[in-house]
């Protein structure tokens, strides 16, 4: 996709993956519209991006279906269309199933895919009236394994990567190939909502942290939006869960996970809102 003068959304964009990814598109001729539910770090991100190009910022709980619609239908107005839509919002609570109010459960569930399918719903309809668009949602290395800590969580991410599969075959099916969708699956990042979290030995030096926020922000722009790349992994060797899992026995694919301290990762988490 040629980048010059497209009109995007990004969900969860005034931090993180969403604000890193927001700055690359800008700086390639995007016009964005910005959605957070955070009113300080929508201040904070405004200062910043407002200097580099066209951008718009609304605060806009994903989770809220009428806002949703309120809200695309104010992007359209600002823009003149939506090209690109970037599913970034994300909630996490960690801790053991049975650690947490079922409420909790019932958030992530709400923001991590509840609100993507709320976002696809109302940009679809134009985008394959024009057959042409991109929507990409941001999965999980936690979207192909289970992880201990992350139950829930996982169980969002392994959706998304599902609904996306499936709309890609739709819209196959449906004669609308000009719209195109994809997944980004990042590990644990060092900073930000994950932060804290890690493998152990040998799984650290094999799937090392993934080093910032702007990895993921390539990812999305370079390999999925300019290449049309379906689901990049990173690292790279988070592929491994694919390999491996199609390569072996069941019983030794767990004790794998295992061997690379994935049951024990989320032990170390803090996260945004924890002290270390």
């Amino acid at each position: 996709m040629d980048l010059q003068n497209r009109c995007a959304i990004v969900t969860g964009g005034a931090l993180g993956i969403g604000l890193a990814t927001c700055k690359r598109l800008i700086t390639e001729g995007v016009k964005v519209t910005v959605w957070d539910i955070n009113q300080a770090a929508l201040r904070t991100a405004k200062k910043e991006l407002k200097k580099l190009g066209k951008v718009f910022f609304y605060q806009c709980d994903v989770a809220n279906k009428r806002q949703v619609q309120k809200y695309v239908k104010i992007a359209r107005k600002d823009m003149g269309r939506v090209d690109i839509l970037i599913n970034n919002a994300g909630y996490v609570s960690g801790g053991d199933f049975l650690d947490r109010h079922i409420e909790d459960w019932e958030k992530t569930i709400d923001v991590n895919l509840n609100a993507i399918l709320y976002t696809t719903y109302a940009v679809l309809p134009e985008m394959y009236k024009r057959n042409e668009g991109y929507i990409v949602n941001i999965s999980s290395a936690a979207g192909t394994i289970g992880v201990a800590g992350l139950a829930v969580y996982a169980a969002t991410k392994w959706a998304v990567w599902g609904l996306t599969e499936s709309l890609r075959m739709e819209a196959t099916n449906n004669g609308k190939t000009g719209v195109k969708y994809s997944t980004i699956h990042p590990g644990y990042i060092a900073t930000g909502m994950f932060e804290g979290a890690k493998l152990g030995i040998p799984g650290r030096w094999i799937v090392p942290l993934v080093k910032n926020h702007d990895v993921i922000a390539k990812a999305i722009v370079e390999d999925v939006l300019k290449k049309g790349k379906y689901s990049p992994k990173r690292p790279c060797t988070v592929n491994m869960n694919l390999r491996f899992r199609a390569l072996m026995p069941d019983r030794w694919f767990q004790r794998f996970l295992i061997l690379m301290g994935v049951e024990g990762s989320m032990k170390t988490w803090y996260g945004r809102s924890k002290k270390k």
